[in-house]
């Protein structure tokens, strides 16, 4: 089978190796759609955090069942998966946060990923199809990463969110916090994206970060009150160092976005509002589970997010075009 693996920042190459056998506790399934990600991104600049080359990249996927030792699966379905393989013996597994497991082995970033024609996954980290498109169920965890981190939020109806970078993750996290009953702020510095999100998302505000009067437009939106909670999208530092000054008294500051350096705010300013700082990592099943049956009912359509489309073997030829905002991608789609 054709892979194409990560060799060095910059640098694709196709291989073609052997069709993987699936072991014990694993199943082999058969690549439909790879999604493109900004870890894929970051992975290709070298800007990733966890990450070691070469690799083959892809977590964002959609498949046919082939074989392995799982109930209820039928050769050819249509299936998704998990792409965070836990250990289950560690404190996070024990508590039920396999999303964050010690010794977490992410599909793509610690092991090699779904750039391929065949991929075997452990059993327990597939999901049926329920009927939904390849395109959906490749979209399934950059939008459970999202729910992931409005769920860690605890956003009640009402509530001020403003989501920071308007990116797949970001618009995401804005579908979610708008299914919980908040009343969404985008804020990005991209205008093209921060139009989708009021066209496509039916987003209640956006402020563009390049204006001269950010946290005036925010106070305004908030009744002077600013947000309630804060999450970040975009993994860069800047952003995230910036989106403290947001914060209302007793708010909640999630990153979901991930970026190498060191956080850095003023001490005195977020204490006196007694905020909240928190990560949130990957997603849980019930994430996905939230996303599906959100798909299912029509409250999160998936199909607007797709904006390119390639097959697999105009990759290697592509890929780097996906890095110039100019060509205005929102979601990459690879077809197998």
């Amino acid at each position: 089978m054709k892979s194409l693996i990560c060799v060095t920042p910059r640098q694709f190459e196709y291989k073609d190796i052997q069709i993987p056998a699936p072991e014990k506790g694993f199943s082999l399934i058969k690549i439909s759609r790879i999604g493109i990600c900004g870890t894929d991104l970051h992975a290709y600049e070298g800007t990733q955090p966890y990450f070691i080359y070469p690799r083959v990249l892809g977590h964002e996927l959609a498949a046919e069942f082939i074989s392995g030792d799982i109930q209820g699966f039928n050769k050819g379905e249509r299936v998704t998966f998990i792409p965070y393989f836990h250990c289950g013996t560690c404190i996070a597994c024990r508590s039920g946060k396999e999303n964050c497991c010690s010794n977490i082995k992410v599909c793509g970033v610690h092991i090699d990923g779904g750039m391929a024609e065949y991929l075997t996954v452990p059993s327990y980290s597939l999901i049926h199809g329920q009927d939904l498109s390849f395109d959906a169920l490749a979209l399934l965890e950059p939008l459970a990463i999202g729910a992931h981190g409005v769920r860690r939020a605890n956003v009640l109806p009402g509530e001020f969110v403003l989501v920071v970078g308007a990116g797949p993750i970001g618009l995401g996290t804005m579908e979610f916090a708008r299914i919980a009953g908040a009343r969404v702020i985008a804020l990005d510095i991209n205008e093209n994206r921060l139009q989708f999100c009021k066209e496509k998302l039916k987003v209640d505000y956006t402020v563009n970060a390049l204006s001269p009067d950010v946290s005036h437009q925010i106070k305004e939106i908030t009744n002077g009150e600013m947000p309630t909670v804060v999450i970040d999208a975009t993994g860069n530092l800047k952003a995230i160092n910036n989106s403290f000054q947001y914060l209302a008294h007793g708010a909640r500051y999630i990153l979901i976005g991930l970026q190498k350096g060191d956080i850095s705010f003023n001490h005195p300013e977020f204490h006196k509002r007694e905020a909240t700082l928190m990560s949130s990592r990957n997603a849980t099943r019930q994430d996905f589970e939230h996303v599906i049956h959100s798909m299912k009912i029509g409250h999160v359509d998936p199909t607007p997010y797709i904006t390119h489309r390639v097959p697999f073997e105009s990759v290697k030829s592509e890929f780097a075009s996906w890095l110039d905002p100019a060509n205005g991608v929102i979601k990459a789609m690879v077809e197998i």
